[in-house]
């Protein structure tokens, strides 16, 4: 039996060991493209190391003010997003988690069906125009401020906790404002954390309503930045200096492929931070519902 547990854990961890590195392979194909030379990157595109090392692309993108612009409204977006996502959930989930509130049957019921219908593109974006909200940082922030899956979890985690902490907090004369800021966000790190996680990595990646609600180069966030890079107009005029200069040419795939590093470095660095918080937070948040 001990053989068989072996040989099965050992297949596992093979199976696992492979799927890991075809996961990683596309970032590590980037990263070596980015750094290489464009006549490395024509002889080896499925290269994992960098051949003939050249900095030229980052030179390139990094020298242009609008990157600069797009990264300053991206990280704007998402640590306000973030923020205030993370204040709604709390305040809204922890009523929601008493089963004496009244009506909160029907709201959760209002907040079930935010999650299988939506008004659509159209009506959004008729709202935003009604709102005044076009062309501003902040028709990128709203729309994703809410969702009623993570303000499920929000409130299932809150659930979780021992009622006996709360009762304990009202004997001694606590309101719920003091125990709700006190004890219930204290000891909800790892769901905010969770929460935290998903909202930044969906802020960071906002691109569909950059394109609905964002005309004006000034409002670009990093996403949208990334595909006016990746659909430059300048692919001819790039690869005529490849033809010129040959290994030290600014190409638009070496281009595209340094870009594409500058971009997902920020997100890929913060996931480790929270890693010891993700896992505990979605396990004890989907305990009840």
């Amino acid at each position: 039996m001990t053989k068989k547990i072996d040989v099965f854990d050992c297949i596992n961890y093979t199976l696992l060991t492979l799927i890991t590195l075809a996961m990683l392979y596309p970032f590590v194909n980037v990263a070596s493209v980015s750094f290489s030379s464009y006549d490395a990157f024509i002889n080896h595109p499925l290269m994992i190391w960098p051949h003939d090392i050249n900095f030229a692309s980052y030179k390139e993108i990094l020298s242009r003010p609008v990157l600069w612009s797009s990264y300053l409204n991206t990280i704007t977006i998402t640590i306000i997003g973030v923020f205030g996502s993370l204040v709604l959930y709390v305040l809204m989930a922890y009523p929601l988690s008493k089963k004496f509130l009244k009506g909160r049957s029907f709201i959760l019921v209002a907040v079930v069906f935010t999650m299988l219908f939506n008004g659509g593109i159209i009506p959004n974006y008729y709202l935003m125009r009604s709102l005044g909200l076009l062309d501003t940082l902040a028709a990128l922030i709203l729309p994703s401020l809410f969702t009623g899956f993570n303000l499920i979890l929000m409130k299932s985690f809150i659930e979780s906790l021992p009622d006996e902490l709360e009762e304990a907090a009202s004997i001694d004369g606590a309101s719920y404002p003091y125990i709700l800021l006190r004890i219930i966000v204290p000891l909800s790190k790892p769901i905010l954390a969770t929460l935290a996680l998903f909202g930044a990595v969906g802020y960071w990646n906002n691109f569909f309503n950059a394109i609905l609600y964002i005309q004006s180069e000034a409002k670009w966030p990093l996403m949208l930045y990334l595909r006016e890079v990746i659909e430059a107009a300048s692919t001819m005029a790039l690869n005529a200096n490849a033809a010129e200069l040959g290994a030290n040419a600014v190409t638009s795939e070496t281009l595209q492929y340094a870009t594409l590093m500058i971009v997902m470095v920020p997100i890929l660095l913060v996931y480790p931070f929270l890693q010891k918080y993700f896992v505990k937070g979605m396990l004890l948040g989907s305990v009840k519902g």
